[in-house]
């Protein structure tokens, strides 16, 4: 991938200065180093200017998922604060992701615009029945998260600069498009969206239609809005995960916000915050266990899943990406539950413990949920003590993966997870910081 497009070169000593305050608070020398190198790496190989604006490297995979590009780009807020070049190119992949919710709101991954593309792994055309196959789209998995972060991500670099010129009338008519599907999908069982996996395409791995035709498996109507997948990309068990809705509901309230103070919007203002009101009374009915901590998914039907899974939005992750606060109790009978085995999803072994994913089978704890722990901790030495067993269970690459079994960190999976090297810098940030 010699030919991509390279974003401008980093201030010098901006990176630098950042993990010398990692290293100073955190009182190791290794946390600043693989800060430095993970973000300088991620700035150089990840991010590619367009004339759409900048598009953003999953790691191993040549494609832009609007969730993990959302998340990758969290820990360059606090240095968009400082300079204007990093923010320019953080409001660039906002922009870009605009332009894709506008496209096709229920993708969940894309293709590099205008770029000529690499020779695929394997062959992942999925879309609705009937409809052509589009060059742009990688995945076309309907996941709230994919609709839901990109609108954090604006919100975030808003606040970190004050400037609102990434929420244009691009922003405008994506997140009217995103209210308009979320009210749609309520009553899922009129919805066009369809998944079935191309018969020529199907592997064990990537066997995952949805039921039904391509429906997915009966859900009531209960104020919640239908997703067909979970972060992990697997198809959800039951169509209502709890940590997406809950992410939805936030980002109908940044959007509320956007039409009253930006777009002077009224009607779209009221339309979210009356979805956001009817989500969190389907979350309220239907969302909560008999201890009162939040279920993983549910499907108005009586079927729950209690669970939690490495991928944010998780319930782990409900303090970063919901309105759910960290002191909150239900989040912390939640937290309890899912950080024990309790939790069929988390393992523990001779090397670490923590969530995995059944995406991964096996004991394997994922990074991603090490990190989510320790930024939703308020215990000091826990942040830093999670932050220094990632930088110990890296299997001698210096940079974070997706899975690494709980006995021996040298049997992981991906060897380039672009998203979990920025969860480790945020959690990283967040140690600078305190």
């Amino acid at each position: 991938m010699n030919d991509r497009p390279r974003p401008p070169a980093l201030p010098a000593g901006l990176v630098e200065e950042r993990s010398a305050q990692v290293a100073r608070a955190a009182g190791h020398a290794l946390l600043g180093r693989m800060h430095t190198e993970l973000m300088t790496d991620a700035w150089q190989r990840t991010l590619a200017p367009t004339p759409e604006g900048v598009f953003v490297r999953t790691g191993d995979i040549d494609a832009m998922w609007l969730r993990d590009s959302s998340m990758q780009m969290r820990p360059w807020l606090a240095l968009a604060r400082l300079d204007r070049g990093v923010a320019e190119v953080v409001a660039g992949v906002n922009h870009l992701q605009w332009r894709m919710v506008r496209h096709d709101p229920y993708a969940n991954a894309f293709r590099m615009p205008g770029h000529r593309l690499p020779a695929l792994r394997h062959p992942l055309d999925n879309h609705q029945i009937a409809r052509p196959l589009d060059p742009w789209i990688w995945e076309r998995k309907y996941e709230l998260d994919s609709l839901g972060l990109p609108v954090l991500l604006g919100d975030g670099l808003l606040r970190a600069t004050g400037d609102d010129g990434h929420l244009d009338w691009g922003a405008h008519a994506a997140v009217s498009d995103v209210v308009a599907l979320w009210r749609r999908e309520q009553d899922h069982e009129h919805s066009a969206y369809r998944f079935v996996r191309l018969p020529a395409v199907m592997t064990r791995r990537h066997h995952d239609s949805l039921p039904r035709g391509g429906r997915g498996t009966p859900v009531a109507r209960t104020g919640m809005t239908w997703q067909g997948f979970r972060p992990s990309d697997d198809a959800c068990a039951f169509g209502y995960n709890i940590p997406a809705q809950l992410l939805a509901g936030r980002a109908l309230g940044i959007i509320a916000g956007w039409c009253q103070q930006l777009w002077s919007d009224a009607t779209l203002a009221n339309q979210a915050r009356e979805l956001a009101a009817e989500i969190a009374a389907g979350v309220e009915q239907h969302g909560l266990l008999d201890d009162d901590s939040y279920a993983y998914e549910v499907d108005g039907l009586g079927g729950v899943l209690a669970v939690d899974d490495a991928n944010l939005p998780s319930l782990l992750s409900l303090p970063l990406l919901s309105d759910v606060g960290a002191e909150d109790p239900r989040y912390l009978a939640t937290r309890r539950r899912i950080l024990s085995s309790q939790n069929p999803w988390w393992h523990q072994g001779a090397v670490a413990s923590g969530i995995g994913s059944p995406h991964t089978p096996g004991p394997r704890v994922w990074p991603l949920a090490l990190a989510t722990q320790g930024l939703t901790s308020n215990d000091r030495d826990e942040k830093v003590r999670l932050a220094l067993l990632m930088a110990r269970t890296n299997g001698g690459t210096d940079r974070m993966h997706e899975s690494f079994h709980v006995d021996d960190a040298t049997r992981f999976t991906r060897s380039w997870f672009a998203w979990a090297d920025m969860a480790f810098c945020e959690l990283l940030g967040q140690v600078a910081d305190l």
